[in-house]
């Protein structure tokens, strides 16, 4: 499990066709020296298991079923990445409860300046959408956002300073895909009220 709060930027080392899937090498020092083989690892909000540990370099195997549902699979080497190690007992809950089960790919609609931030619309898709609500969180790329406002098609956050320098969020441009994650607590009241 994840909080949304990127604790650091990786930098794509490697990314290659594998197996059906790819394989995935993110030079990410803080992270790498936290983490084991075999423990989850949120990379651009995508949850994956660090199958080697080299120095700085964590290695990934993306399935083709990760790489059929994120962006994962249009890494290129050199890309920043959002980084995130899973919580441990006792650590700081600080975003909100994140799975690193990305729900779809999402495009951003409009990046705008908003005081000393940017508020940048999302386009995403209904199975996103539906759990969406104003002052709710939604995930971007491995980062907890609050919900600003709700369109038809899309959902808009608002980035504070600080985001846009500890996250990749400040690179976002109009039509660039990004991976979402709705709030699983929302998806758990919908089933339950369903029953």
């Amino acid at each position: 499990m994840f909080t949304g709060i990127v604790r650091e930027q990786g930098v794509v080392v490697s990314a290659e066709e594998a197996g059906g899937g790819r394989a995935i090498v993110v030079r990410a020092p803080s992270t790498a020296a936290r983490a084991g083989v075999g423990d989850s690892v949120s990379v651009n909000g995508c949850c994956l298991t660090a199958a080697q540990i080299a120095g700085q370099d964590i290695a990934f195997h993306a399935v083709p079923e990760t790489i059929s549902r994120s962006t994962l699979g249009e890494l290129e080497p050199g890309e920043r990445v959002n980084v995130e190690p899973a919580l441990r007992a006792g650590d700081e809950l600080g975003g909100h409860y994140v799975q690193g089960h990305v729900d779809a790919v999402g495009r951003i609609q409009s990046v705008e300046a908003e005081g000393e931030g940017l508020r940048v619309f999302v386009e995403a898709p209904d199975a996103v959408l539906r759990y969406c609500v104003e002052k709710g969180s939604v995930t971007v790329d491995g980062v907890s956002l609050t919900v600003a406002e709700l369109a038809e098609d899309a959902f808009a956050v608002a980035l504070v300073p600080h985001t846009l320098a500890a996250t990749t969020l400040s690179d976002l441009e109009p039509g660039q895909a990004v991976n979402l994650e709705a709030d699983v607590l929302a998806k758990y009241v919908e089933r339950l009220v369903a029953r």
